[in-house]
């Protein structure tokens, strides 16, 4: 059994991918193993993973077309044997130490269910568009609880995309996996559902980069956003009574629509640079 599953839901990644591939494959950490799915893509993703399939540390499976984002996540983590786990999406890229830096951190911390590092905002050529994004008053060891209230507060994800978050896969597991209840949310969510198992683990890095895309399915969803993370809010404050106050939602919903609207903006600010360089 690898320490670490490294598990990357593919769909319509062909222009990205093998960066993704190389940059996971160059850790200097080597006891993980790499795990991809495609959805059933209908471009050349799987013809450029190929490329990768000789390494023994790469399983490529397929997963049947339907079922949207939620579906590959579980599909994909559902075969992760390691006993922790990091998602990574299919145009997204791992920095040099990333795992070696988030394992280190679990064994400091026993007790974490979750480390997670800041992050590199990226452009569709991987050219930074914001840096070292993330985790505002998470760094260091938190009690779930209290990181949960934070990053509802917040009214956005602190805690930062898959890439810059690794999981004990136990307590993923016993959460009740990867919640696509709000597509929009299903990271920020199922960690949540995690973090109530025990404390969290933030590092400064930045570890990881976020791509950003014309293709990407978070774009597509922008106008759904700010409804998603209400939802979201609602839900945690009536399923961990006392946790927040009627200010902590409101504070949280008002912040969620001032960002959904200051990300529209950006999509339409930066929209050359989101195009795959391809086109």
């Amino acid at each position: 059994m690898p320490r670490l599953s490294v598990v990357i839901p593919a769909y319509n990644n062909a222009d990205y991918i093998a960066e993704t591939m190389r940059s996971i494959l160059a850790q200097d950490f080597d006891d993980f193993e790499v795990i991809v799915a495609d959805h059933s893509s209908t471009d050349d993703t799987v013809a450029v993973l190929e490329e990768f399939s000789s390494d023994p540390r790469v399983t490529i499976v397929n997963t049947p077309a339907g079922g949207g984002a939620p579906r590959n996540w579980r599909r994909v983590s559902e075969l992760a044997t390691g006993e922790l786990i990091k998602l990574v999406c299919g145009d997204d890229l791992l920095y040099p130490g990333a795992l070696s830096a988030h394992v280190e951190a679990f064994d400091a911390h026993p007790d974490a269910v979750l480390v997670a590092s800041r992050r590199d905002i990226l452009d569709a050529r991987g050219e930074p568009l914001i840096r070292a994004r993330g985790l505002d008053g998470l760094i260091g060891r938190a009690e779930g609880t209290v990181a949960i209230r934070a990053t509802v507060r917040a009214g956005t994800n602190l805690f930062g995309e898959p890439a810059c978050v690794t999981m004990r896969r136990a307590d993923l597991e016993a959460a009740g996996g990867w919640i696509g209840d709000d597509p929009y949310l299903i990271d920020e969510a199922s960690y949540a559902a995690v973090l109530r198992r025990g404390p969290m683990v933030g590092l400064e890095g930045p570890h990881a980069g976020f791509r950003v895309n014309d293709g990407q399915w978070s774009v597509a969803l922008a106008a759904d956003q700010a409804s998603q993370v209400r939802s979201f809010h609602r839900r945690t404050a009536e399923s961990i009574p006392g946790l927040l106050t009627g200010g902590d939602v409101a504070m949280g919903n008002a912040r969620a629509t001032i960002l959904s609207l200051a990300r529209r903006a950006v999509y339409m600010v930066y929209a050359r640079r989101l195009r795959a360089p391809s086109r």
